[in-house]
């Protein structure tokens, strides 16, 4: 990650959050709660590398962790995390796919969890 790329690692944060609300609106519900993880992701990859931080992986929690983020934002992190495999993979659960797991509420909350974390992140970033 080049140092002077954190500005897109942000927009792509945001953007993909936008993708969160829409598949929102289509009732893709597994695919929200994935994208919502996957907006919170690149936003806090933003601010570890406007820090100079380098990270590699997919865990919110961990790289938050590393920064000493708040408890409020570590715990969203942590429910969004839980969100970045069993969203997509049928084998995630013993019987059926995403598709049936996730509801209306669950999504609405991955984008809360995931415009928290990316506030989060605009306040650090500055």
């Amino acid at each position: 990650m080049g140092m002077r790329r954190y500005k897109d690692w942000f927009r792509q944060a945001r953007r993909r959050l936008e993708s969160a609300k829409w598949s929102l609106e289509g009732g893709f519900y597994e695919d929200t709660c994935f994208s919502s993880q996957q907006a919170a992701e690149p936003g806090v990859k933003a601010l570890l590398e406007k820090r100079g931080i380098s990270r590699r992986g997919h865990s919110i929690y961990f790289m938050l962790s590393t920064i000493k983020a708040p408890e409020e934002v570590l715990s969203l992190a942590r429910k969004l995390d839980q969100y970045y495999i069993p969203t997509r993979y049928p084998d995630g659960f013993d019987v059926g796919a995403p598709m049936d797991y996730y509801n209306r509420t669950q999504a609405e909350e991955a984008i809360k969890y995931a415009e928290r974390i990316i506030k989060f992140v605009e306040e650090e970033i500055g």
